[in-house]
């Protein structure tokens, strides 16, 4: 079954752009391209896609308040597509359940891979958001305010939560670790459910809320 993709962006350049490049791959197919955040709406109530490539600033609905409205579903997964100079609202969708990011100068292989992987329920983000953001984010959470795990984490997922947090892939994190991947894949799945987190943006954002990256940066 191929993905399938809706595109929110007023940008005719970028829609037409995203368009071509995930058109061009066997297993992705575009639903629609929209203009702004009702459209995105309307058009995940008419075609149901996997993912939803979401701009931020758009009219009549902005991209954080489609996904505040969507985040309650399962489908679909929200990759954000934004620019540097909108880290706060990109840490507000980061919270509010987008499952990646991207710059929109991203590769047209990153695109692609970000589409793949928040299809599976797995997330990717630009390793530059992920440490460049997350890091300057996290002092503006007041100290012991970031959420409690509900049980204790162990060592070893503490230590997957760090690399995460530096914006490792999960490949990444079991050839530093020197486990398997579905080792890495087993340990964020119970931080997940220990947090009570949505993704795996969101235990990154915790891990530098919390103070557990700054201890390995």
């Amino acid at each position: 079954m191929a993905i399938s993709v809706v595109i929110a962006d007023d940008q005719e350049m970028v829609r037409t752009g995203f368009r071509m490049i995930l058109e061009s791959q066997p297993d992705i197919e575009v639903l629609a391209d929209v203009v702004d955040g009702q459209a995105a709406l309307e058009a995940v109530e008419t075609h149901q896609p996997d993912v939803l490539l979401l701009d931020i600033r758009m009219p009549k609905l902005d991209g954080l308040e489609v996904t505040r409205r969507l985040s309650d579903r399962d489908r679909p997964r929200i990759v954000i597509v934004t620019t540097f100079d909108l880290d706060e609202y990109v840490h507000a969708a980061l919270h509010g359940g987008a499952s990646g990011f991207l710059l929109k100068d991203a590769s047209p292989a990153m695109l692609v891979e970000a589409v793949r992987a928040a299809a599976v329920g797995d997330s990717l983000v630009s390793p530059a958001i992920t440490v460049r953001l997350l890091r300057e984010m996290a002092p503006r959470t007041p100290a012991g305010q970031a959420r409690r795990p509900a049980e204790p984490l162990t060592e070893r997922e503490r230590e997957v939560v760090r690399c995460l947090a530096r914006g490792l892939t999960n490949a990444e994190i079991a050839g530093e670790l020197y486990v398997s991947l579905s080792t890495v894949k087993t340990h964020l799945a119970n931080v997940q459910a220990k947090l009570d987190a949505r993704n795996r943006v969101e235990i990154a954002a915790w891990a530098w809320e919390s103070g557990l990256a700054a201890s390995a940066a």
